[in-house]
């Protein structure tokens, strides 16, 4: 099978600090993959790279056949590339509609004669967005928020609003940058779920930096360990678990690694 995403020996490097180096990895069409390891380790700084936060310093990357060296970083989000961020990048004083309606611009095509009149092109526009919105909506649950202001929102809910927005652009992979991080057991139940229905119903590729092991080990297809920049490991969670590499990364070679206690 063809990959979706293929990242070449990806490197980025800030001044005198290396913070990827060579790395390569790929992501087939309908997997869930997992990029896991230490804090610091160049995970989303990685990200950001694919996403086109940051160019990178070496290395090459190819998106559904799109060499991403050769477009502009606001292209990648149009060529079908969605992001959720670590800290949230959400507009506080917006409504959830509001939100997660700026995650279909990239979809849009009205000129400012359009807007101006409102008629043709930019309504049609504007309510295949507002039904696009109100599915994605449905499908994560969060109809009895829809309208309030998303900085009076729980920290969870303002999450799924993040997911929200991602996914209103129609993304063809998903980045997932530790979706679950500061969850309770509740909600990190709930956004496997989802990151299963994406994948599943949806039909969206999903590649997520996840300290949650129990996540990872339990919906990754596949697992993509880095360790000061570097990739050390890679395969199913079951391989990785057992990689002593892997053990060696996170605790110093300690037998009883949290990747290994994630799958008993």
């Amino acid at each position: 099978m063809t990959a979706l995403l293929t990242v070449e020996n990806l490197s980025k490097r800030f001044g005198g600090l290396q913070a990827v180096a060579d790395v390569s990895l790929t992501v087939a069409p309908g997997e869930i993959c997992s990029v896991i390891g230490p804090n610091g380790a160049g995970k989303t700084t990685l990200f950001n790279m694919i996403s086109g936060v940051l160019r990178p310093s070496g290395g090459r990357m190819v998106f559904d056949g799109i060499d991403l060296s050769s477009i502009s970083p606001w292209r990648f989000a149009a060529a079908g590339i969605g992001r959720t961020f670590q800290n949230l990048a959400l507009f506080k004083h917006g409504t959830v509609v509001e939100n997660i309606l700026t995650g279909r611009h990239t979809h849009l095509r009205s000129n400012v004669l359009d807007a101006v009149i409102f008629f043709g092109r930019t309504r049609s526009e504007e309510i295949a967005a507002r039904q696009r919105v109100e599915h994605i909506i449905e499908f994560l649950e969060i109809e009895h928020v829809r309208d309030a202001i998303v900085g009076a929102l729980s920290y969870g809910q303002q999450k799924r609003v993040e997911l929200a927005r991602a996914l209103a652009s129609e993304p063809k992979i998903l980045l997932l940058d530790e979706m679950v991080s500061g969850m309770n057991q509740e909600e990190t139940e709930d956004i496997a779920r989802f990151v299963l229905d994406i994948r599943d119903e949806l039909g969206i590729t999903v590649l997520m930096i996840e300290h949650e092991m129990r996540i990872v080990m339990d919906i990754s297809d596949r697992v993509h360990v880095l360790n000061f920049g570097r990739k050390i490991a890679e395969g199913t969670p079951d391989r990785v678990r057992h990689d002593p590499a892997v053990a060696e990364a996170y605790l110093g070679g300690q037998r009883a690694s949290p990747i290994a206690k994630a799958g008993s």
